[in-house]
């Protein structure tokens, strides 16, 4: 008798064939059972859909919805257009798996996971959590995909997928709060292409039903295929980092349904021997609580996520918010309001001071492109003063070459006080203008609206899909993407989930 697995890649054009305990012809090695790394595989092997808890299933949710709708705005980008004909261009034909977007294009699922994931990353719009990281992105693409693979009698549950996908949530924030490091804003590595790929093979793992041991060298594999340096944040470059996540954890998952075999001790504190440690200097592993213990929690029960309302790095959104309140003010000083004002606004301020954390890489005085301006705090903040709020179109060429922009660019200082960290639980945001005659107005933000301490509602966040997804989809595609997440827990196979994004 085949398993669910088995029969799944029959249609594919790599056929696996030990994905079975009793087609396996490899000498298995499993780890000792005390150990971080086999914890982890025992996890993803023996967590099951009951332990899934109401606020598990609402806030997971609200993240697919929210990552399919900032993935389908991503798929009108430039760099998704590059990173598309790459993969058409670049590899044979093989259409399996759907592309955000794109009607009738299909890639083999690694591919599509991986433009799938730049869409989503594309524009900096995705979900962000603490420690900081975008943990949808790297996650959700992947699933999409191998449910795409699976036969139509096959398909998982959607609260199979619901759990596949909150198991590979989970085990990136197990991974991070492994180190101090981890909680601050990243210097080295950027946090998805770290964690990010491991909780994606892990999801996948889950949702391929691999056994214990495999999920174990899923991570594993993982780990050698994780890390891209900070350095190519703000360019067109960054958003590949989640593509790759998705992408190479679903590789890692699949090499290891083949029997391929990596550390039993990769996620463990081995002394001289540098395993997933290496990327985090204070890295201090635990192992995971069994998942047949009694009290088994989520993080993400514990903490919400993230939700931005513009796209731009997180920190943007605390000066943001800052400027917009100054903004109100200076309309006030000029007794008029509305979009539009930039030139009496512009009139009227001398200097402008934001109190913000010490980040090199989103202290941008004059960013010269889009990707820079998602990543500069002067940017967003003049741009809030000049509108009172930034949007989606606040990063258009048009938008972003405005001198009345430029003008307060010029006027911009920055300081970096010793009681704002760069750390997103615990960093504010100030802006204070000193006007023409001398008055002096501020604004400051602890935290903004869409933070995990003041999430969006559920019309919020349906708002900003619907206007995300609307972008490339018709109305009636768009309530039925709202109609198959909100209700994927109840669904006896996710296909009304997929026939949607195809």
């Amino acid at each position: 008798m085949l398993s669910k697995v088995q029969r799944s890649f029959r249609p594919v054009s790599v056929t696996l064939r030990r994905l079975h305990k009793s087609a396996l012809d490899v000498v298995e090695h499993p780890a000792p059972e005390d150990s971080v790394t086999a914890s982890f595989g025992r996890f993803i092997q023996g967590v099951q859909p009951h332990q899934l808890t109401p606020t598990l299933l609402h806030r997971s949710k609200r993240m697919v919805l929210d990552s399919i709708g900032v993935g389908l705005l991503g798929s009108t980008t430039h760099v998704f257009q590059l990173a598309l004909q790459h993969c058409q261009h670049m590899y044979g034909p093989d259409v399996i798996s759907s592309v955000y977007g794109r009607r009738g294009t299909r890639l083999s699922p690694t591919l599509a996971a991986f433009v799938n994931g730049v869409a989503a990353h594309s524009m900096d719009f995705d979900d962000t959590w603490h420690p900081a990281t975008h943990p949808s992105g790297a996650v959700l693409p992947a699933l999409l995909a191998v449910s795409d693979m699976l036969p139509s009698n096959s398909k998982p549950s959607g609260r199979d997928f619901l759990l596949a996908f909150n198991v590979g949530i989970e085990v990136q924030g197990r991974l991070m709060r492994f180190s101090n490091e981890a909680h601050n804003i990243p210097k080295r590595f950027h946090p998805p292409t770290v964690v990010g790929t491991l909780g994606s093979a892990a999801a996948c793992a889950r949702l391929l039903s691999l056994e214990r041991s495999q999920c174990s060298h899923a991570l594993a594999i993982a780990a050698s295929l994780s890390g891209a340096p900070m350095a190519n944040a703000a360019t067109q470059s960054k958003p590949l980092h989640i593509g790759n996540a998705a992408r190479l954890g679903l590789e890692a998952a699949l090499l290891a349904s083949r029997g391929l075999e990596a550390s039993p001790r990769v996620l463990d504190d081995t002394a001289g021997v540098a395993g997933f440690s290496a990327f985090y200097e204070d890295y201090a592993p635990r192992p995971l609580a069994s998942p047949e213990e009694e009290g088994l929690q989520f993080l993400l029960e514990d903490q919400d996520i993230g939700f931005k309302r513009f796209p731009a790095h997180l920190g943007m959104h605390w000066v943001a918010d800052a400027a917009a309140a100054v903004h109100k003010l200076l309309l006030g000083e000029q007794g008029s309001g509305g979009r539009g004002q930039g030139s009496g606004v512009v009139g009227q301020v001398q200097d402008i001071l934001l109190r913000v954390p010490r980040s090199k890489y989103i202290d941008r005085p004059f960013p010269e492109s889009e990707h820079e301006a998602r990543h500069s705090f002067q940017f967003n903040a003049c741009s809030a003063l000049l509108d009172g709020e930034v949007t989606v179109d606040s990063f258009s060429q048009e938008a972003l070459q405005r001198p009345d922009l430029y003008s307060l660019l010029g006027r911009v200082h920055v300081e970096h006080p010793h009681d704002n960290p760069a750390n997103f639980d615990r960093m504010y945001g100030e802006v204070q203008v000193t006007l023409v005659g001398g008055d002096v107005l501020k604004g400051r933000c602890d935290t903004f609206y869409g933070h995990w301490r003041n999430p969006l509602t559920n019309e919020s966040l349906r708002k900003k899909f619907r206007s995300n997804a609307g972008a490339v989809l018709p109305r009636e595609k768009v309530e039925g993407l709202i109609e198959a997440v909100e209700g994927l827990d109840r669904l006896e196979d996710c296909s009304p989930l997929l026939e949607q994004l195809q």
